[in-house]
């Protein structure tokens, strides 16, 4: 039979009413034809709720045990979905991550998968059960502890089934109808898109856009699996919401697809350190063992004059997520303090937000650039760094104008007309 993967998030399935709401969601396709693998999140608010027991128990808190706690909500889910599916007479089975098995790495919190057979769900399917419903968020490791894979764990285990699985789509319920050019909350004119490319996508989570998961983009992408976004709470059908999909699929794309904001970000500036080979590395190092997860980055001539080394000074620039801020501040402190590097002072600005403009159609365009400056220059909206890739350009900007910059390039790039 062919097979679908339906994941539904945290308030999709957030009490009986909306798990029932979603069952029938799911007894639609069975009786369309398919056998379907059902991935639930925890019901909404349930993890953080495990989350402070936990810390209000054990603040060094045993990383095996907080797995063990906080990946039961996912379990509570899977049995009341498949108890539901049982009672409107569709033959479903809950699993757990052990039962299947979902096999990871032992990294408690932020676990990878390693594999995921087929046999056992495959036999259910043969034996004439139409549904498995597997608790997502987890998996078992070598070891046999329960593991956690960390924020989007769920959307991360849809999309890993369908590729494990062959799945036809594997379709991502939320709350919202699909993915839009820009957060409607910011514009009205944002419009939602039919469809999208995978790297789109991943540009756009990656950059703020709350819709998918990056690292679930990033499985999608690797395994060719279509996914689809669309709303738990309307009625739907096979051209209802967003395809993620490979370029391939999409017949023309416009230039731009999507603008994204990110507003926790900070700019960070090491003022007047030596401009040698290997001061970079010297750097960022550092910060990536502090797990400091930088963005942009800019190198230029520095503001300060040193007439007794002309030219043998620069100052960097970077941005990273505000909540990073005090460990990036620590790692360069600690680094001074090792002679690793040297600079006069760490200038730091948390009243920054990032701006992206996002679409494949760059690779074959010219001048977005230039429209994107023109644009923000009109609306008097200083641009402090930039970055580009092939299908991205990000800038950061003062906080206060976000909002203004967000709508200022919605409608240069006509947008509201995708």
């Amino acid at each position: 039979m062919p097979l679908l993967v339906m994941k539904f998030g945290g308030t999709s399935v957030a009490d009986l009413a909306r798990i029932e709401n979603a069952a029938k969601k799911v007894q639609k396709e069975v009786d369309r034809g398919y056998d379907v693998i059902v991935i639930v999140s925890a019901m909404s608010g349930e993890t953080n709720r495990f989350v402070s027991y936990v810390e209000g128990t054990s603040k060094l808190y045993d990383a095996r045990e907080y797995d063990a706690v906080v990946a039961s909500g996912e379990n509570v889910t899977a049995g009341l979905m498949a108890l539901r599916l049982q009672e409107m007479g569709v033959p479903a089975r809950s699993w757990q991550g052990w039962q299947v098995p979902i096999n990871t790495t032992s990294a408690h919190g932020s676990a990878r998968f390693v594999s995921i057979p087929r046999d056992h769900i495959d036999a259910k399917f043969a034996e004439g059960f139409k549904v498995a419903v597997v608790a997502g968020f987890q998996g078992v490791s070598s070891e046999g502890r329960v593991t956690t894979l960390g924020r989007g764990g769920s959307d991360t285990t849809a999309v890993a089934f369908a590729a494990a699985f062959e799945a036809e789509r594997c379709d991502i319920y939320t709350d919202v109808d699909g993915v839009y050019t820009t957060d409607p909350r910011i514009t009205s004119k944002a419009r939602k898109l039919h469809k999208i490319a995978f790297e789109e996508m991943l540009e756009l989570a990656s950059l703020g856009a709350k819709v998918l998961q990056t690292r679930s983009v990033e499985l999608a992408m690797r395994y060719k699996v279509r996914l689809r976004v669309l709303s738990s709470f309307e009625d739907t059908d096979e051209n209802s919401g967003t395809l993620v999909c490979d370029e391939d699929e999409i017949m023309e794309s416009k230039v731009v697809s999507g603008v994204a904001y990110s507003r926790d970000e900070a700019k960070m500036t090491l003022v007047t350190i030596e401009d040698r080979p290997g001061v970079a590395s010297a750097i960022f190092g550092p910060l990536a063992d502090a797990g400091v997860n930088v963005d942009m980055i800019v190198q230029n001539i520095s503001e300060r004059d040193y007439d007794d080394h002309p030219g043998a000074v620069t100052d960097m620039t970077f941005s990273c997520p505000i909540n990073q801020v005090e460990r990036a501040k620590k790692a360069m402190e600690d680094a001074r303090a090792a002679g690793i590097i040297n600079y006069d002072e760490l200038v730091v600005d948390t009243d920054v937000a990032k701006v992206s403009v996002v679409g494949i159609g760059m690779r074959s365009h010219a001048g977005v650039a230039a429209k994107m400056f023109n644009a923000l220059a009109a609306e008097n909206v200083n641009i402090k760094v930039i970055s580009t890739s092939e299908i991205k350009i990000s800038v950061l900007i003062d906080r206060k104008y976000m909002e203004l910059a967000v709508q200022a390039l919605h409608d240069a790039f006509d947008l509201d007309k995708a």
